[in-house]
Formats: structure tokens, C-alpha cells, sequence
């Protein structure tokens, strides 16, 4: 994968995660705030309902001015003025609680602040039909105004608790969000290990061949030496040595530019020399070195051109590559004799479509999908009679993708392969 991908990938996902840590943590908040305000509304209301049905209870009046207020986020303090039962407290507060659906556990306590001390309290346990009590293990709070003579205040001790478990649909999308985003984090961690682990590799098989290239051009030199010879051109045997070796140089060094070729596209500086190239022409210029490899099999190659007027905005050597590779597959996996047919047409939305069939064993579906794969090979089982290291279609793939043209393979087993180009003509 290239560093761009990768790049963008990590980029689009974080903002991705960010947007969506941001929507939920404004869904959550907002959530919460709309219980607590309802919480508080239901509370307010309850407490003034006790309040009222206690003064009723004991024929008093009511203070007309802060009676009821919340001294915190969970403690409310109601300022009767009166002085009051526990019990009969008690019964108002369960009373005003139920009509309000406040299924809270609550502390309570009941102050007079003529002895400065709590006369009252108790720990509230709410139970469907009954209240289980406790005696408070401190008191509560008392309120900061010295005006207050009389009054009770009520204890939400689990008021967090219950608003978040009122919650449990946000609750539960806010874990699948957190699990999302770690599993996103945790993808990206795999990536970038592998990414560094692929470019070690692609380091090592770089320094690998660029140390071939020393050893195999002192081969060639060499084997031009040797053939150059006139006591080797005279005896057939030796001349004919030297030219495997040279043929097998030639071959091997071919490999390690294909080699280096991909490094350099996988390391995003390929640079192509586009040029206006000449379709038909070029295919005519190289089918005689073509036809040397196909006649080596006693094969037959076929040229068949429909359109001269055929010019492509694209690098000549990898165009002529993509050829030879074409080509190459094409007599290598051939049974028999090859049948290669080279031809160059137009689709009916008029691009130009560059066609090499073979008459070979043909590829199987499951297949097709990897065989443009880097170092893939189809199976053969225990046969390795086609030699190779699975680059001539991973580079033909790449280069396409550079001259963004439209790669497509047609094949069946026992049946040949097609593959086409289609790329548009210059000023198309």
C-alpha cells in the first residue's frame, strides 16, 4: 500500500472518529442535561406538593418566599417555618415521590435552627410499596442562610446513577462508538506494521538486485569477449555455450530491472516519459524480436491491425514492455506450438483497445482474481515447467494504472487468455 493511501487512510479515518466522538459526546450531553432538568423539575414539584400537604396536615402556613431550593445538584432544602413531625414528613415525602414516579433512595433531614442541630434524619431505601429506613451515618448539610428557623432537606444519593441508567440506549451506542474507534485504532496499528515489515522487505530485495547488477554486467562484458572470439566462433560446441550464457545474462538482468522498475513505483517516484507514440507502428517495429521468441517454440504470431490512425500519449519503454510481457506469458504457458495474435482496435465508445491472445492453457476464475497479484503464480502442483517470479502481470497491472488505461483479462481453462488495453488516443 503506498504512503498516500496510508496517509489518507489514517487522515479521513481520525477525522472520521473525531466527528463522531464529537457527535456523541454533544448526544450524550445533551441527554443528560434533558434528564437532569426533568430530575429536577419532578424533584421541585415533589418537594413543593410535600411541603403544601404538610402544612395542611398541621395547619400552618407557609413562608410565601423561598420555600423550596436546591442547594446542589442533588440536595434540595424546604423551608417550612413550622415546626413538624418526622413521621408525618415521611408520608408526604413518600406521597409527593410517587406522584412525581421518583423511585430514588433519598436522605432526609429535619433541622431547627434554634438549637442549631439536626433534630432529625434517615436513610430512605425505595421498595415497590414500602420505604426501608436507615439512620443517616452524618447529617446533611446545613443551609448557609441564618434566616431559615425551621426546615427539612432531602438527600438524592444516587441521583448520577440512576440518570445514567436512564440513559442505556446512549449508554450502549457510546460503547459500539468506542468500540469502533479502538478497533479503528487497532487497524491502523496492524497497517503500519506491515507497511514497515513490506518496506524492509522491499529494501532488502533492492539492495539485493542493485548488488546483482555489478556482478551481471561483468558476465555480459565478459561473454562479449568470449563470443567475439575467433577460436570460440570456430567451434560450434563452445560458440553455442557462450551463447546461453549470453542469452541467460541477458535474461537474468532483464529480471532485475523488472525489479527495480516496481520499487520505484511502489515508492511513488516513477517518473514516465510520455510521449505521442504510434500504435500500429510500434507493434510492426517490434514483432520481428517478438516473433524470434515465439519461433523458439515454433509458434505463429499475428498482427492484426483495424485502425491506423492509432497515437497514444504514453512512455514507449513500458508500452513496449507491456508488449513483451504479454507476450512472454503468452508462449510460456502455451502446451504446444504458440498462437499468439496481436491486435489493436476500437470499443464503441471509440478508445483504442490493445489486444494480445494466446492459445494457452487459460486461467481458472478463482484465479483471474490474484493473477495480476505482485509474486503470484497460479499453481501447478509438483510441474514447474514455466519459470518465473510472478511479476510480468503485476507490472503490466502497474503500469497501466500509471498511464491510467483500462486493464481486462478473458480467459478459460484450456481455452487461451485475452488480455486488452483500453486507453484513449491523444487529444481524445
Amino acid at each position: 500500500m503506498r504512503n498516500t493511501i496510508i496517509r489518507r487512510v489514517i487522515i479521513l479515518g481520525a477525522i472520521a472518529c473525531l466527528s463522531i466522538l464529537a457527535v456523541q459526546t454533544y448526544w450524550v450531553r445533551q441527554t443528560w442535561d434533558m434528564q437532569e432538568r426533568e430530575f429536577n423539575r419532578k424533584a421541585n414539584q415533589a418537594m413543593l406538593d410535600a411541603a403544601n400537604q404538610l402544612a395542611q396536615m398541621n395547619m400552618f402556613k407557609l413562608p410565601p418566599q423561598k420555600l423550596v431550593e436546591q442547594i446542589s445538584s442533588n440536595y434540595w432544602v424546604v423551608n417550612i417555618n413550622n415546626v413538624f413531625e418526622a413521621d408525618d414528613l415521611e408520608f408526604c415525602l413518600r406521597k409527593a415521590f410517587e406522584a412525581q414516579s421518583l423511585k430514588e433512595d433519598y436522605e432526609y433531614g429535619i433541622f431547627d435552627c434554634s438549637s442549631d442541630q439536626m433534630v432529625k434524619g434517615k436513610y430512605v431505601k425505595y421498595s415497590p410499596g414500602s420505604n426501608k429506613m436507615e439512620n443517616l451515618s452524618e447529617p446533611l448539610p446545613k443551609h448557609p442562610d441564618s434566616e431559615f428557623d425551621y426546615y427539612f432537606g432531602v438527600q438524592f444519593t444516587e441521583k448520577s446513577s440512576n440518570i445514567l441508567s436512564n440513559m442505556w440506549v446512549v449508554n450502549v451506542f457510546t460503547v459500539l462508538m468506542l468500540i469502533t474507534v479502538a478497533f479503528f485504532i487497532y487497524s491502523m496499528t496492524i497497517i503500519l506494521r506491515q507497511k514497515q515489515l513490506s518496506e524492509l522487505q522491499r529494501d532488502f530485495i533492492n539492495n539485493m538486485t542493485h548488488e546483482f547488477k555489478t556482478p551481471i554486467s561483468t558476465i555480459n562484458i565478459s561473454t562479449d569477449v568470449f563470443i567475439q572470439n575467433e577460436s570460440i566462433k570456430a567451434d560450434a560446441r563452445l560458440s553455442r555455450y557462450a551463447g546461453i550464457i549470453k542469452e541467460q545474462v541477458l535474461r537474468l538482468n532483464t529480471q532485475v530491472e523488472k525489479v527495480l522498475q516496481l520499487a520505484k513505483i511502489e515508492r511513488d517516484n516513477m517518473e514516465l516519459n510520455k510521449e505521442d507514440i504510434d500504435l500500429a507502428q510500434l507493434i510492426r517495429n517490434i514483432s520481428p524480436s517478438l516473433e524470434m521468441k515465439i519461433n523458439e517454440k515454433e509458434g505463429i504470431l499475428h498482427v492484426d491491425i483495424e485502425d491506423e490512425n492509432a497515437v497514444v500519449l504514453a512512455d514507449r519503454l513500458h508500452l513496449t514492455n507491456i508488449l513483451h510481457n504479454l507476450v512472454d506469458n503468452g508462449v510460456k504457458y502455451s502446451t504446444g506450438k504458440p498462437e499468439i495474435t496481436i491486435s489493436l482496435d476500437r470499443d464503441k465508445h471509440g478508445y483504442l483497445v490493445l489486444a494480445v491472445k494466446d492459445n494457452g492453457i487459460g486461467i481458472s476464475k478463482e484465479n483471474q482474481k490474484r493473477v495480476f497479484d505482485k509474486f503470484y503464480r497460479i499453481p501447478t502442483g509438483n510441474v514447474h515447467n514455466v519459470k518465473g517470479f510472478g511479476l510480468g502481470l503485476f507490472y503490466v497491472k502497474s503500469m497501466c494504472k500509471e498511464h491510467r488505461w483500462k486493464l481486462h483479462l478473458d480467459s478459460a481453462p484450456g481455452k487461451g487468455t485475452v488480455v486488452s488495453i483500453t486507453m484513449p488516443q491523444t487529444g481524445a
